[in-house]
């Protein structure tokens, strides 16, 4: 049977996008599958770091947004700060991200169809899902991929991950919660505030707009553990716009990459946590990859192993300090080593 097109990507997301604007810049016919109306809003923390920005712009969209110039580190009075050396970053309003790639991916040529992929089948010359035929399928559907369950790459929560690819945690399952204040930004830096159980990070998105994202464990209530962080609990009382919206568990481990003609890519491919708020910048990567070795699936393997491999092992360990009895002594290590503290977030920030 002939393909109807070159590159299938499930999931119309951010990464989905960046996935479909490389094909068709690659000179590949790109058919994108994705249920949901435009624009798709997501539980995030709304920060891109500063080589997330420059990811954004290559791809040829720049959104509007709140300039962004370090990170900031607070718990109980200690303060640790640290300013991009290379440029800012932006806070940006996920609609708005997820509108710009959209209509960047349309005016390169790709064909969005409103349709679940549904069952993943795959031969030696193509592969179909959603009632479309391709070459080569990239799953870019998030954290819960039916891709991903589909070609059996899923790793059992409790089972062992192959290799030593994924670092080993005993964290429990984490969530994220998000919810927007309508107030005017008080910095021009993502605030990070370790409150007794949770994160909270307070990034600004417009002049008169923050969002507050919570990284925890299952079960939190977003007003209860705001409350446990006074210095951010009073700055956003009775300021809250919109619904807390959620996403997780967070961790995702995935025993490979690559099922035949099939690549997983962003999210899918497998994740940390959103501690370090590199998601994007790593899912922007992997697309960039995928697609340059649709036909090298070991080639893409190692490409992902690379591109992640600061991710995965900074995120972990910062999720280890976070859920361990040395949660109280991070923000006091920041700011009594900045110079360690300052080369993390630069090396995340890249």
């Amino acid at each position: 049977m002939s393909p109807d097109t070159d590159v299938l990507v499930v999931g119309g997301g951010p990464v989905g996008l960046a996935a479909a604007i490389e094909a068709r810049r690659a000179g590949l016919d790109v058919a994108v599958l994705e249920p949901r109306g435009v624009p798709v809003d997501k539980a995030c923390g709304e920060g891109l770091l500063p080589g997330t920005l420059t990811a954004v712009r290559r791809l040829g969209v720049d959104p509007a947004g709140w300039d962004l110039a370090g990170i900031s580190y607070r718990q109980d009075g200690r303060v640790a700060d640290h300013r991009f050396r290379d440029g800012p970053g932006r806070g940006v309003r996920r609609t708005t991200l997820h509108a710009r790639l959209h209509e960047a991916a349309l005016a390169e040529g790709a064909v969005v169809v409103p349709r679940r992929a549904g069952t993943v089948a795959q031969d030696d010359d193509g592969v179909t899902a959603g009632g479309v035929r391709a070459r080569w399928l990239l799953g870019c559907d998030g954290l819960h991929s039916r891709v991903r369950r589909e070609v059996g790459l899923e790793v059992v929560p409790g089972r062992r991950a192959p290799r030593s690819w994924w670092p080993s945690s005993r964290a429990g399952r984490r969530f994220g919660l998000r919810r927007h204040y309508r107030v005017a930004p008080w910095s021009d830096q993502v605030e990070v505030h370790w409150g007794p159980r949770v994160e909270a990070y307070v990034t600004p998105v417009a002049p008169d707009l923050v969002g507050v994202a919570l990284l925890g464990p299952v079960g939190m209530d977003f007003d209860a553990e705001l409350a446990t962080i006074p210095e951010l609990a009073g700055r956003l009382a009775r300021e809250a716009e919109g619904s807390v919206r959620g996403a997780g568990p967070l961790r995702v481990r995935t025993r490979a990459r690559v099922r035949g003609r099939v690549r997983l890519v962003g999210d899918a491919s497998g994740y940390v946590d959103a501690l370090t708020g590199e998601g994007l910048r790593v899912g922007f990567a992997q697309a960039r990859a995928a697609v340059a070795l649709l036909d090298d699936g070991a080639g893409y393997e190692r490409a992902w192993r690379r591109v992640t491999r600061d991710y995965r092992w900074l995120t972990s360990g910062l999720v280890g300090a976070a859920t361990s009895p040395v949660r109280r002594g991070v923000v006091p290590a920041a700011a009594r080593w900045p110079g360690v503290y300052g080369a993390v977030v630069e090396r995340l920030a890249r």
